[in-house]
């Protein structure tokens, strides 16, 4: 959708490079939620970790294994979005300009 919207990015393929916990809680910051709030719920029931788990726990589990993550995030400066939908990516961009 953003190579469509000639809206340049840089694409980090989660599962060959994932997010370090320090990255994940920049990024959690900038979304302003908890590491909870960013399980994917049938990738975090298989693994057995739940929302209600320490943050620490929850971050290391996501660092390891990180289809627990929704996505896409899209990240602009200091700015982050959950693009779900993706379509959610297109008001943040605007927005952004």
């Amino acid at each position: 959708m953003l190579e469509e919207k000639g809206q340049p990015f840089t694409y980090r393929e989660y599962r060959d490079e994932p997010l370090s916990v320090d990255e994940l809680r920049r990024v959690l910051g900038l979304l302003g939620m908890g590491a909870g709030e960013l399980l994917r719920p049938k990738e975090s029931k298989a693994h057995g970790i739940t929302a209600d788990m320490p943050e620490d726990e929850i971050l290391a589990a996501m660092a390891k294994e990180p289809t627990l993550v929704q996505r896409p995030i899209c990240i602009d400066g200091e700015r982050a979005i959950l693009a779900r939908p993706a379509d959610k990516l297109i008001d943040f961009l605007a927005a952004g300009s």
